[in-house]
């Protein structure tokens, strides 16, 4: 069975290497996913890979992770951004920026389609301001990866590649 894990960014991660590279630093998005891709085939993993600025985009991207939402495999064979058919991931690993503090949406939508994520955020939510520190995702995460950089993407995918492993042998 092939293992695969979609890579969500949510709003304003289109702006890394850009958006206060005092705290985000100077890799785009365009590196961490390049970055991504080839750690997951060194793995054996496949990646898929979504950015939106936009909530709802991003609660449809994890319903049709799912085969459902408005727009399932058999619908299309792109996704919102030209890239490959969708297949359903065997794990998730999200940033959800902002939202992470704001969205009960992404929180059920995750919860719905049962497939294990592990919650990544490039800065320490917890040393920034306060409102920071709530996440409404945490608590359901198999993982949580903060603080470390764009090398937390690194040590999640890592870490989702292991889980599952143990979940899904082969």
């Amino acid at each position: 069975m092939t293992r695969r894990i979609l890579l969500i960014n949510g709003p304003n991660l289109n702006l890394l290497g850009r958006r206060e590279p005092h705290i985000y630093g100077p890799a785009t998005l365009a590196d961490v996913e390049a970055l991504a891709r080839d750690q997951a085939s060194s793995l054996g993993v496949e990646l898929q890979t979504f950015q939106s600025n936009h909530e709802g985009a991003i609660v449809d991207r994890i319903q049709e992770a799912a085969g459902w939402g408005p727009r399932t495999r058999s619908d299309a064979a792109v996704d919102h951004h030209g890239a490959a058919p969708l297949t359903k991931p065997s794990a998730i690993v999200i940033n959800p920026g902002a939202l992470t503090h704001t969205s009960v949406a992404i929180r059920d939508a995750l919860l719905a389609v049962d497939i294990p994520f592990v919650e990544v955020h490039v800065s320490n939510v917890h040393a920034r301001e306060p409102f920071r520190k709530q996440s409404y995702l945490s608590d359901k995460a198999e993982a949580i990866v903060c603080g470390m950089g764009v090398y937390g993407y690194t040590a999640a995918i890592e870490f989702a590649a292991r889980y599952l492993k143990t979940v899904e042998p082969e």
